[in-house]
């Protein structure tokens, strides 16, 4: 390789090419993996749920472990992420330094060697011009020797001329002998020169060179392997996340989600109640026989069934308008006739006319709906949703009030915390004042409390109407089984025809039966029962009372309190006449009765 320098100049420069462009695509296969990463993120992004308040969170387990699968899938886009940062730290920027290094290297041992060969060349110069010299001064001194002999031997020189010639060719002669013993060193110097330019200089490079390139070749070793290391380091994390996504696949279960979308839309409403058997055979004289007893019939007391149909009408209820089961009708059949010991039979009346007396004479006025269903209407223009979020089923009604209590609580908690937390601080600075002024507290411990007693006053009113809720929710729930019981009773004691059976044997006189119909009113409505006064007020304002179930009123009006305002600004009043409604709470002066449920 002694005169192999250009050759090795070109295969260095190749060596930090090929350096180079394994550099290069390291950097490709970051820019991948980081446009990979960020494709996943976004993806994951795209298809999370924006945040949303804790009741809007899905809770299905299809819904969680897709959100699950999502989140591994994030992780995983991390560990690309982590993939294409320990390639660039790593490798990439391994490679980038060392190549600068290795470039700057070989620029010094080549510029070692060409300024070796440079001096070299001028030696060789240094020596060829004294050989040159010496070659120029010796063909001179021959001149010269030979123009000596020439005037030595011709007869007519003078002796003048021959000296003159003789001193010549001694000068030329001394000057041929000094050229030549410089020639001779220039020479030697050469000779040593090029003996170490070709035994110790150049080896010296060339063997620089070679360990050089060596090294650049482990690099490139460590670099493939760190390559590979990088993206072996985050397997164990890889596999986790899709451990994880195993697991959120296994996690879905389909009852649960069923049992979850019918806790989400169960309403509380009872189904629509069976429709009641209307005899419109009662002005037809049926025969007596002789196995069976009979009471005359009684014109007065028939009821025309047009009133009975028409009360079932203008009722809404969850699929369109729900059948107001009715009464039957006063007729031979409602009475029961019992025997004496003696042998005597006197008719007994069941409570099945009176009930229906009863709803006769309730249904005489205008039936007032409850200021709920007027919110209802008004809020279904205005706004989405109640305070008490009366709007909803009562199910879910009970559900939103529950949790509107539980975060209540939680905030009474951490302003308790709050409030121990500055008394004990107010304790610490009176017994040592130089940490702080006690008086400094005050405010805040003053706004504290203040807060304390807002949430609990908010607590009280949510749990008033959680109680009534759940109070309308069993009583519904004691009234259909107790109507369930009740039709039973009836079906197995009474005859198809409605009365007793044809054995006289058989016939012993129950108690009063009672129709076995749903209860008249659902969530929406309030009970026709008159409600008892709880106090007065007097109308300060005016008002016109347009909108249904409100109640006009005049300036002075002295008007009985039946229902409290519960916090939406309506307080149910009623005239002397009986006529009900809603008024504003602050067109009138409330006065309360005390005892007033006993009033």
């Amino acid at each position: 390789l002694k005169d192999q320098f250009d050759n090795l100049d070109k295969h260095t420069q190749w060596g930090i090419d090929f350096l180079e462009k394994y550099a290069k695509f390291v950097k490709e296969r970051i820019e991948i993996e980081q446009n990979y990463a960020k494709q996943l993120r976004n993806l994951v992004k795209k298809y999370c749920p924006k945040r949303s308040p804790k009741d809007e969170e899905p809770r299905f387990t299809s819904c969680i472990a897709f959100f699950n699968i999502l989140n591994e899938l994030n992780d995983y886009a991390g560990q690309r992420e982590v993939v294409a940062e320990e390639m660039g730290h790593r490798v990439y920027g391994e490679l980038m330094r060392y190549s600068h290094d290795l470039k700057t290297e070989r620029k010094m041992h080549l510029q070692e060697g060409r300024k070796a060969q440079q001096y070299l060349d001028m030696c060789w110069k240094q020596m060829d011009n004294s050989k040159k010299k010496f070659e120029r001064e010796c063909r001179e001194a021959e001149k010269a020797q030979q123009s000596y002999e020439r005037l030595d031997n011709d007869t007519n020189a003078t002796k003048a001329d021959v000296e003159k010639a003789k001193q010549q060719l001694n000068l030329r002669t001394h000057m041929a002998d000094e050229n030549k013993n410089e020639y001779a060193a220039q020479l030697q110097n050469f000779n040593g020169e090029q003996h170490k330019h070709y035994y110790i200089v150049i080896p010296q490079i060339y063997k620089q060179l070679q360990e050089m390139d060596e090294r650049r070749t482990i690099k490139l070793s460590e670099c493939y392997k760190g390559f590979a290391d990088s993206e072996r380091k985050v397997i164990p994390i890889i596999s986790k996340c899709l451990e994880g996504m195993i697991l959120a696949a296994k996690s879905v279960d389909e009852h649960r989600d069923s049992q979850l979308v019918i806790d989400c839309f169960k309403s509380g409403f009872e189904p629509p109640g069976d429709f009641p058997f209307e005899d419109y055979s009662q002005n037809i004289y049926r025969t007596i026989s002789d196995g069976t007893i009979s009471t005359p019939k009684q014109e007065g007391m028939r009821i025309d069934s047009k009133t009975t149909v028409g009360k079932a009408k203008g009722k809404l209820w969850l699929f369109g308008k729900k059948p107001k089961p009715q009464s039957p009708p006063l007729t031979p059949t409602s009475l029961y006739t019992s025997s004496t010991p003696n042998g005597s039979q006197y008719p007994i009346f069941s409570i099945e006319p009176v009930h229906y007396c009863m709803s006769d004479i309730k249904t005489g006025k205008p039936r007032i709906p409850s200021f709920r269903s007027l919110k209802r209407g008004y809020f279904h223009l205005q706004g989405p949703a109640l305070e008490d979020f009366s709007h909803l089923p009562p199910e879910q009604r009970r559900k939103k009030l529950q949790q509107r209590i539980d975060e209540l609580n939680r905030e009474l908690q951490k302003e308790t915390d709050q409030k121990d937390a500055l008394i004990k601080m107010k304790d610490v600075y009176e017994k040592n004042p130089q940490m702080g002024d006690p008086s400094s507290l005050q405010p805040k411990l003053t706004e504290t409390m203040s807060n304390m007693d807002r949430l609990r006053m908010e607590i009280h009113k949510n749990e008033a109407w959680l109680s009534e809720v759940e109070g309308k929710v069993a009583a519904r729930s004691d009234r259909r089984h107790s109507s369930d019981i009740n039709h039973l009773v009836t079906q197995g004691r009474e005859s198809p025809e409605g009365s007793y059976t044809d054995d006289a044997n058989q016939e012993v006189r129950g108690p009063p039966q009672q129709h076995a119909h749903p209860t008249e009113f659902d969530d929406e409505f309030e009970d026709d029962d008159p409600l008892p006064a709880i106090g007065h007020c007097k109308a300060i304002y005016p008002f016109d009372g347009h909108n249904e179930g409100t109640l006009a009123m005049k300036e002075g009006e002295i008007l009985y309190i039946i229902e409290e305002d519960k916090g939406d600004g309506w307080t149910r009043a009623r005239r002397h006449n009986g006529e009900e409604g809603y008024v504003p709470t602050s067109y009138i002066d409330v006065t309360l009765e005390k005892n007033s449920k006993g009033a």
